[in-house]
């Protein structure tokens, strides 16, 4: 059986890890990572508000960085500093390609669903071989929606000619994860490669 298998990318195929990116970029403010997780909470509110609206492609990183030093009061330099160092901790997860690599053998179809800003959507594909990995893909900066609203989900099965039932959806965030099963997906909270793994080859066993 083949199945349509829809990877999310931070945290599931990128290293995606706000407590310690901090730290490592925000030495002199966040010394560890229980210091880099409420830091993270206020950097990108969930991924709401501000940043949530640079995910959508409805604003740009300077103005992304202006909203964020206008709110927090950091230094709008040490700001700018945390959005330039994304790319560079988008670093891949060799066990996810291995699965991709896998996967794709065995004839699934391969597809993804990001929430990612435009600059950091430019950065992966000029840096990563992902029309080799994936038949078609969403980033959230350019069609203007993000998961977990329905409508990205939506768009995503248009433009992959797929139906939700036919989709296995692999994601870090029990909120996606929750959204997904609502629209009719299968869906896997994503922990590590070996587990996602498993439970693909329970479905379809």
């Amino acid at each position: 059986m083949s199945l349509n298998i829809v990877f999310d990318f931070g945290g599931v195929l990128f290293r995606w890890h706000p407590p310690s990116f901090l730290a490592r970029v925000w030495p002199h403010r966040v010394a560890n990572e229980t210091e880099g997780a409420a830091v993270a909470a206020e950097f990108f509110t969930a991924y709401g508000g501000d940043w949530g609206a640079f995910d959508q492609g409805l604003i740009d990183a300077p103005t992304v960085t202006a909203r964020i030093a206008a709110r927090s009061g950091w230094p709008l330099a040490e700001v700018a500093q945390v959005v330039a160092a994304v790319p560079d901790e988008l670093q891949l997860l060799p066990d996810t390609v291995a699965l991709i690599q896998q996967l794709k053998q065995a004839g699934h179809r391969l597809f993804f669903l990001s929430n990612m800003p435009e600059p950091y959507a430019e950065h992966l594909e000029q840096s990563f071989p992902l029309h080799e990995w994936f038949e078609d893909g969403v980033f959230s900066g350019r069609v203007k929606q993000s998961k977990p609203r329905a409508e990205v989900f939506e768009l995503a099965c248009r433009q992959f000619g797929v139906t939700p039932q036919s989709c296995v959806f692999l994601d870090d965030h029990p909120a996606n994860i929750e959204a997904a099963k609502a629209l009719g997906w299968q869906a896997i909270l994503f922990s590590d490669a070996a587990e996602a793994r498993r439970q693909l080859a329970s479905l379809l066993a």
